[in-house]
């Protein structure tokens, strides 16, 4: 069964910086566009960043210019690595392919906790 396990959260200081993991299991990692989600309490997950199997990168507006995403194809893991974070930054991350009709390939993993202070 195909499975994600992200990792890498923590609670750190506005400014501060993170690098969350997400490891895959299964051969279709590499032919699949990845993205990293994020839920803040109370909110519904929201799409930051997402990476082509080529390596074409987008992130959102919201954490553009901070947060850069990337991926290691040998290791089916992508990357998600967060700077000068702030305190809205906080939520629980999780990883996953992009929605094709409403579905995602992989079932959701645990996600990681980021908690950011002020």
């Amino acid at each position: 069964q195909v499975q994600l396990v992200e990792s890498g959260g923590g609670l750190v200081q506005a400014g501060g910086s993170l690098r969350l993991s997400c490891a895959a299991s299964g051969s279709t990692f590499t032919i699949k566009t990845m993205a990293w989600y994020r839920q803040a309490p109370g909110k519904q997950r929201e799409l930051v960043a997402r990476i082509s199997s080529e390596g074409a990168t987008m992130t959102v507006n919201s954490v553009k210019g901070r947060f850069t995403i990337s991926r290691d194809n040998a290791k089916n893991t992508v990357y998600l690595q967060m700077n000068s974070l702030k305190p809205e930054d906080t939520g629980v991350y999780y990883c996953n392919s992009l929605p094709s009709f409403g579905s995602y390939f992989y079932s959701w993993g645990p996600g990681t906790q980021v908690t950011v202070s002020s």
